[in-house]
């Protein structure tokens, strides 16, 4: 059948896999904000939600590493990095800025990061950007006067804000851990170890009364439903996070690191879409139109990425094919 041929080819190059990776992992800020509105803390649900797809994800990691344990050894310090920052702090920055505004633009604050490293580039190296680069730069940077819709009727929290901010430099600090090229350390290992080190420093911050830890057996809202508060618990865990990373891992290796992190870009789009059908939540279209521009900008500076790959965007490279976890 010519439809089913069509469907399988698009799944085979990768690229479907990819957009179905973005969509489940847009997915995240909807159930945690339906847990964080029935008392639970970002402590509690980010702790809960490493945990759990900590243990799933070990059974395949232990497979892949088909008892090759010294690719643990000569990589401790890279999983440790990738635990603290792109997973327990990128996420408990996320969820802190998710607790205080909308789905959509706590995620537009955080993608914000490969303007970051740019600006950050450019001020180390001073080395000026090509030129797509820097319109790029100029777009978000607009698109998040915009978002922040500092005139306007909707309010912003400020400290949602600094969070959503801070989640950035977590996700860009990240992207720098991992430019260096590491062939050695399956992704399912990297993403299970990052996922178990997270996991340990969060408990471990919780013990020592550093972290706020509060949960709630009290039932959820997602969209007309109604349901128990492990359903949103279980969809945080299962669907945004394990099935996220492990179709991402298939995706990034069908398409490329590079390339699937461009259409990682997507998952803005589908948190908002997530957001309005489970939450009710929608930016004004002051802050829809910010967003378009961040994400607009963000796709330059990632075009002219793939574009010049021997050149200043070189720098950006990660070759681990595994995404923090937003």
């Amino acid at each position: 059948m010519p439809g089913a041929s069509g469907a399988s080819g698009f799944l085979a190059s990768g690229l479907g896999v990819a957009l179905f990776s973005s969509a489940v992992f847009g997915l995240s800020g909807s159930f945690a904000k339906a847990l964080l509105e029935t008392g639970w803390t970002p402590g509690a649900a980010v702790t809960a939600r490493l945990t759990g797809a900590a243990l799933v994800l070990a059974v395949p990691a232990v497979a892949a590493l088909r008892g090759r344990w010294h690719q643990l050894r000569n990589n401790w310090l890279t999983i440790l990095l990738f635990g603290l920052i792109g997973v327990a702090a990128c996420q408990l920055f996320y969820f802190n800025a998710v607790a205080r505004l909308s789905v959509g633009v706590a995620l537009l604050l955080e993608y914000l990061a490969p303007v970051m490293i740019v600006l950050w580039l450019w001020a180390a190296s001073r080395r000026r950007p090509q030129a797509l680069t820097i319109a790029g730069t100029l777009l978000s940077l607009g698109g998040l006067v915009l978002v922040l819709d500092l005139t306007g009727a909707v309010k912003i929290d400020v400290v949602g804000v600094l969070w959503g901010v801070a989640a950035a430099v977590c996700l860009a600090i990240y992207f720098f851990i991992t430019a260096k090229e590491n062939d050695t350390l399956p992704p399912i290992v990297l993403a299970s170890g990052g996922l178990m080190a997270g996991a340990a420093v969060m408990w471990l911050a919780a013990a020592t009364g550093l972290l706020p830890m509060a949960a709630s057996t009290a039932d959820t809202r997602l969209g007309p439903w109604v349901t128990p508060w492990w359903v949103a618990l279980g969809g945080l865990v299962l669907l945004a996070t394990v099935l996220a990373y492990v179709s991402g891992i298939v995706a990034a290796r069908a398409l490329g690191s590079k390339v699937a992190s461009f259409v990682s870009l997507t998952e803005v789009l589908f948190a908002v879409i997530w957001a309005w059908l489970l939450l009710g939540e929608l930016p004004g279209p002051v802050q829809l139109l910010g967003g378009i521009l961040i994400v607009g900008g963000v796709v330059l500076v990632r075009w002219d990425e793939l574009r010049r790959p021997a050149r200043f965007g070189a720098e950006l490279d990660h070759a681990n094919d595994v995404e923090p976890v937003p």
